[in-house]
């Protein structure tokens, strides 16, 4: 087969059986081209995870179905072996067919723990290289090489001069590659047999991606010193400097073309930050340019055009990756907030219009691709129920861990970045772990902060979908489903401002373990916003100024909490284009979004709205059917101009999902 998706898929032909029951531990089934794959097919899928919620889904949506003479083709999944279906309830036995998938089935000559260690996205690549090279039966240092070789293009053996390093983690960490530790540190282990990288800091670089930015941030300046005094030739004589953090040659070859190449696009999305220079003038025209901070109004013209250009040529397609959005969001949201500072009318516009092509782009991916993350595993989280089991898998595996996790209502990317830049001037020894994770559609605070603090898809919640007074419970539910007990949990919400006093006790407690805090300071500024994004980030930048935030994480980080911080859903500034006279028929009526519990009454509505969404309960409960504004427009009056969510703009669907740690000195 030309697959490995073709081995599992084949099995799939609808109609053969209403019920088919998978026992699936390497989590192949709830891979994202398989999910898709499956759903084509006319298939739905139930993980079988937490027992309880399980079988309300399949009361509610199939049993019902089934007693009444209807067909279905639903499949549950059991990550584990063959041998745990026969544990699962017998109705479910008794009526479905079994079936049983694992890497060590598809992977025959490969070691099994090096090959169940992969992102399931990468075993494409490695499934080729199999049809391809035929290796014969391999141990577990073989099949590293192996799979470091044609899954990961790392050659270790010809790894020999620092710029040939260098281009391999550029490589890596600029694309977010995720690794697994045991192939790390066969690589490190062989990177240490030469002894041109003896004084480097493998165990940090190779593996932490910060840390590799961190590596080159401190020695971007020394190359300017060096470059600017000697010009390409570099004539002039070396002196170490003194106080770098992370050892190593304070010398990098930023100029060997294998690393040129991606200088642009590391300073453009913001993994490196540009700095002063006593030669910027000079800098200026020069290829370093990009790195260095200028006061010339061309220059930063010149700046922004690139990051127009490079966004342009990166959109995503159809058939990309999730995490391909999730990378493209932050170097959105770094153009936003550049844009927004300091943007002439011409810029604005080609903003503007490679902003449709981003919209139009992100829909129709979403459209396609949307249903299947959903079910993806929780590690690495994909999506904002993901993240209480993602944060459990911590708890367990050490008794001595604190969780506190900060959800800032309202938050999107862009407004991060004012935020992360605030604190960075006043706090130099914090260091934060930047990735992003997807809300839920529609990007509503009852809809998608619920499934934060519940851990489960808003269809498991009917009850309170347009609320939020159940998320204590749904929090304390949750943890205490993972074995704490209720003086171990802590949730708060309306935190943003005032005196933490409040809640020090609390969070202080010797008891508490895991802490839920609810910030809604910036929802806040969102629906009292009149002067858009502009005027959103300038009150961002002043809250983030104030000392709140930097308190309460001075406070968590004291008490030795694992700090993350996240949103439920992000805003955007919209043009409103009708307000729907739909009287008391709409569950909820937002600015971006209307919820109906009937979809006739969705469909009557949406004929005075042709362009607009009628989106797919996807996860949502049986009478929750929205409608979503299009583009960038709004329920509101004509012409009127709102910062709002609800809708699926990626500054309205990609949020961030940040740890916050204090660098060790």
């Amino acid at each position: 087969m030309n697959s490995w998706r073709e081995i599992i898929l084949h099995e799939f032909t609808p109609n053969v059986a209403r019920l088919t029951l998978v026992a699936d531990p390497d989590g192949l089934i709830l891979e994202e081209g398989i999910l898709e794959g499956i759903r084509n097919q006319g298939f739905e899928l139930i993980p079988f995870e937490d027992h309880v919620a399980f079988r309300y889904a399949y009361e509610s949506k199939f049993r019902s179905h089934w007693d009444r003479g209807e067909q279905t083709d639903l499949v549950v999944v059991l990550r584990s072996h063959a041998s745990a279906l026969g544990a699962l309830p017998f109705d479910l036995l008794n009526a479905g067919r079994k079936l049983s998938f694992n890497l060590g089935e598809i992977f025959p000559n490969l070691s099994y723990p090096v090959v169940t260690g992969l992102d399931r996205s990468d075993l494409d690549s490695l499934f080729s290289a199999q049809t391809r090279h035929a290796p014969g039966l391999l141990g577990e240092n073989a099949t590293k090489e192996f799979v470091l070789r044609h899954v990961f293009e790392i050659a270790p053996e010809l790894i020999k001069q620092p710029s040939d390093l260098l281009r391999v983690l550029l490589r890596r960490h600029y694309r977010g590659q995720r690794i697994p530790k045991i192939l790390d540190e066969r690589f490190i282990q062989i990177l240490q047999q030469n002894d041109t990288f003896t004084e480097w800091p493998l165990e940090s670089i190779v593996s932490d991606r910060e840390a590799f930015f961190a590596f080159l941030q401190e020695r971007w300046p020394l190359f300017l010193d060096r470059f600017a005094d000697s010009g390409e030739h570099r004539l002039c004589e070396k002196h170490e400097p003194y106080g770098l953090k992370y050892p190593g040659p304070s010398d990098l070859p930023f100029d060997h073309h294998d690393v040129k190449v991606y200088i642009d696009n590391l300073f453009l999305e913001g993994m490196l930050q540009s700095v002063s220079h006593e030669q910027s003038e000079k800098l200026s025209k020069t290829w370093t340019s990009i790195g260095v901070i200028t006061s010339s109004v061309e220059d930063r013209s010149r700046h922004l055009s690139k990051q127009i250009a490079n966004l342009s040529m990166s959109i995503p397609k159809d058939n990309a990756k999730y995490t391909d959005w999730l990378i493209y969001a932050r170097g959105w949201a770094e153009l936003i907030v550049t844009v927004y500072e300091d943007a002439s009318a011409t810029i604005a516009q080609e903003v503007k219009n490679l902003q449709a092509q981003v919209d139009s782009s992100f829909c129709s991916w979403l459209i396609r691709r949307y249903a299947g993350l959903v079910n993806l595993p929780p590690t690495p989280p994909v999506m904002l129920h993901h993240l209480p089991r993602f944060l459990s898998h911590k708890i367990v595996e050490d008794k001595r861990i604190k969780i506190a996790l900060i959800v800032v209502d309202g938050l999107s990317l862009d407004q991060w970045i004012i935020i992360r830049e605030t604190i960075a001037s006043q706090k130099s020894d914090y260091c934060f772990r930047e990735n992003a994770v997807f809300a839920w559609i529609p990007t509503i605070t009852s809809i998608s902060r619920q499934t934060i603090f519940a851990g489960k898809p808003p269809i498991y919640f009917p009850n309170s979908i347009n609320t939020t007074d159940k998320e204590p419970s749904l929090w304390s539910q949750f943890w205490a489903d993972q074995g704490l007990q209720p003086n171990e949990i802590t949730y708060v919400r309306g935190l943003g401002s005032g005196n933490l006093s409040e809640i020090a006790e609390q969070l202080a407690h010797p008891k508490t373990r895991v802490a839920g805090l609810v910030i809604d300071k910036i929802d806040k500024i969102i629906h009292g916003m009149e002067m858009g994004t502009a005027g959103m980030h300038n009150q961002v930048r002043q809250w983030a100024q104030q000392s709140y935030m930097l308190s309460l994480l001075d406070l968590l980080l004291k008490l030795n909490y694992q700090v993350f911080l996240t949103s439920d859903h992000g805003n955007i500034e919209a043009e409103g284009y009708g307000r729907p006279s739909e009287g008391s028929v709409a569950d909820l009526r937002g600015e971006r979004v209307r919820i109906y519990p009937d979809f006739l009454l969705r469909a009557e509505v949406k004929k005075h709205y042709a362009d607009a969404l009628e989106w797919l309960p996807v996860g949502l409960p049986d009478n929750c059917f929205a409608l979503i504004s299009p583009g960038r427009k709004a329920f509101v009056r004509d012409g009127e101009r709102v910062v709002c969510h609800g809708g699926i703009s990626v500054e309205e669907l990609v949020v961030p999902l940040i740890q916050i740690e204090r660098r060790s000195s």
